[in-house]
């Protein structure tokens, strides 16, 4: 597959404050492709260089082949952005908003609205919608000109959940048409559902970057159980290898394993439990999340 964006050293500063320090990737035609990282974490400022608002200062960025900031008229017709807040006229109807917008695009769809769920509310003035419904009148405008590349900056942001899960069908149904799409979120399940690919950033680096499951391979699924009373805490079994971390809640001692693959070690506590006759309540075993590396990702940058 050709490479509708390449990324390659980037780096990006606000005075003597690198924003955006070294950082490489790619998206191929017709893929999705997610940026996640806590607040500053660069991904805004990275965003922004490949639709051409701000040169580059060190570093290559290319969209569709092209130079986004030196090549932004010859680009920016085939780019679709959506920003993480964008200015609407408040007493133009949202029918009238599409249609300034319209006269932007040079081969404009018709069924923007439709799309986007905002039909019944085309006479309704821009300041009376709420939060969700501009973003969704966003996309609706980032979507006019049919885009090839399309940027999402944290697009479902103030959408109650059914808005957010239609917004979702509306973005697959794009990436299936062969639309390139780069996401920005803080909703983790957002990135699981969308993504092909995606990339987890912290303080303007790429720490992590894969598929989810290649992603979240390797960071260990999760067997906790409350520890019975009668149990010292230095007498819990080892499983596979993994001794157990105890917190604190609610005055009861809590283990946590850290394992790869739950079924052996989940057979390994068991059967310990059984030879002694132990009830281990709050049992749970489950796999890694992208939440679970997003959080330790975070946590060790911080430390």
């Amino acid at each position: 597959m050709d490479q509708a964006i390449q990324v390659e050293g980037l780096r990006q500063r606000y005075g003597d404050f690198e924003a955006v320090g070294g950082v490489s990737f790619d998206v191929r035609e017709g893929e999705l492709f997610a940026l996640l990282g806590t607040n500053g974490a660069g991904k805004t400022t990275t965003m922004e260089a490949l639709e051409g608002f701000r040169p580059v200062h060190a570093g290559e960025v290319r969209v569709l082949g092209m130079e986004p900031y030196r090549d932004r008229r010859e680009l920016r017709p085939q780019l679709g952005i959506m920003l993480q807040e964008a200015g609407f006229f408040a007493d133009l109807t949202v029918a009238e908003t599409v249609r300034h917008w319209r006269g932007l695009a040079g081969a404009p769809r018709e069924d923007v609205l439709e799309l986007t769920g905002l039909a019944d509310k085309a006479d309704v003035r821009t300041r009376q919608l709420s939060g969700g419904q501009k973003r969704r009148l966003d996309l609706a405008l980032a979507l006019l000109g049919r885009p090839r590349v399309l940027f999402l900056d944290e697009p479902t942001t103030g959408m109650d959940p059914e808005a957010r899960r239609a917004t979702w069908e509306i973005v697959q149904g794009l990436v299936a048409g062969g639309t390139t799409v780069l996401l920005t979120t803080h909703y983790l399940e957002e990135a699981e559902r969308l993504a092909d690919r995606l990339a987890i950033m912290h303080r303007g680096r790429i720490e992590l970057s894969g598929t989810v499951a290649e992603v979240v391979a390797g960071h260990g699924d999760r067997i906790t159980f409350q520890v019975p009373h009668q149990v010292p805490v230095g007498e819990l079994p080892s499983l596979r290898g993994s001794a157990a971390d105890i917190a604190i809640a609610n005055g009861q001692a809590v283990a946590t394993y850290t394992v790869t693959g739950v079924q052996r070690p989940l057979y390994e506590l068991l059967r310990w439990a059984e030879e002694r006759s132990l009830e281990l309540d709050g049992l749970q075993a489950r796999s890694a999340s992208l939440e679970d590396v997003f959080l330790n990702t975070a946590d060790g940058g911080a430390r």
